[in-house]
């Protein structure tokens, strides 16, 4: 998603032979020099990209959320025997006729509440880190290393943010959950598990987004290298290059998906199957534990769902990330040719 933009104005064609005609009006808007509205903007600020960001994030999330619950049920280890799928239709399916039409939302307003801020801070600093890093590896071109270190380093303050979110979350999605809503939920863990139960799978969903993230900003990039190598606004190529990356990431983090989710969830069932007493944390413990109950395939429960959400999640953020900073940036350099 490097940050181009063309150089120069247009020159008018010189005029062809034949009588002059009248000398037309001069017009009320002048054109923007050095912008080609058909290219991303080269200067976008600090607060649109947190704008941008922060649009892409709750639409990424609320829009997709339905399978987000599927997958979080899928990912159980031990499922109660009425929350057993064999896909993602299916398990939409009996979500609905079972537990009721908004089932598969519960829990989305603090998704919601966590994804803007989160997504604010995650794109800002993605695009500032990736500029600087470029100009110095790559002297101001294009850097797959300067991508995902930028990627990763913005994924520190977006989990940050995102992590108390995702417990009650994953929480709220649950089979026969006993929170009635988002608040009961955060005033019963912290009750009875204390804060740090907020950020028990920290560690983990850092494990787990940050090599996400690197290979999901590398691999856009390198997508929009081939598909659209000028860097123009071309909401296709977004789409398409944020789709491909969202899929090769989330099919290769499923294992650390699968631990964090048990980390959040702190399985009553399956822990107590292996007479594990307390609440389980640490990433060993958690990959140890997957794999008592259910072996190398326990760390792929829920692929399917995670690639069927992540595949139209990162493209969704990705195209209304770019729209809506090509959309701020565009609104602000008419305002300033207007004075």
């Amino acid at each position: 998603m490097e940050l181009s933009c063309s150089v120069g104005g247009s020159t008018a064609a010189p005029p062809g032979p034949g009588p002059p005609g009248p000398i037309p009006a001069p017009s009320a808007t002048p054109p923007m020099e050095g912008e080609d509205y058909e290219s991303l903007p080269s200067g976008a600020s600090l607060g649109t990209h947190m704008l941008a960001g922060a649009v892409a994030g709750i639409m990424e999330h609320s829009v997709m959320y339905p399978v987000d619950s599927v997958k979080t049920r899928m990912q159980s280890l031990q499922p109660d025997p009425k929350a057993q799928y064999r896909s993602v239709y299916e398990a939409l399916k009996k979500m609905v006729l079972t537990e009721g039409f908004w089932r598969p939302l519960r829990g989305i307003n603090v998704t919601m509440l966590g994804a803007g801020p989160a997504h604010a801070m995650y794109f800002a600093c993605y695009e500032k880190m990736k500029k600087s890093l470029s100009d110095t590896i790559q002297h101001g071109g294009n850097s797959h290393l300067a991508n995902g270190i930028a990627g990763s380093v913005a994924t520190l303050l977006h989990d940050a943010v995102m992590n108390p979110a995702e417990v009650v979350k994953q929480r709220m999605q649950m089979f026969n959950s006993p929170y009635k809503s988002v608040w009961q939920c955060v005033r019963t863990v912290q009750k009875t598990e204390g804060f740090g139960a907020f950020y028990r799978s920290y560690t983990t969903q850092l494990t787990m987004n940050i090599p996400f993230q690197a290979i999901h900003f590398i691999t856009y990039e390198f997508m929009q290298e081939r598909v659209n190598p000028h860097r123009e606004y071309h909401p296709l190529s977004h789409v398409f290059s944020g789709a491909v990356a969202g899929a090769v990431a989330a099919a290769a983090t499923t294992p650390l998906d699968v631990c964090k989710t048990l980390l959040n969830t702190q399985e009553n069932k399956a822990l107590s199957s292996l007479n594990i007493t307390g609440h389980l944390s640490g990433m060993a413990n958690a990959f140890r534990t997957v794999y008592q109950l259910g072996g190398v395939a326990g760390y792929f429960r829920g692929v399917q769902a995670r690639v069927i959400y992540q595949i139209p999640s990162t493209a969704i953020a990705w195209s209304v990330y770019e729209f809506f900073k090509y959309f701020l940036t565009k609104h602000k350099l008419e305002k300033r040719t207007s004075l």
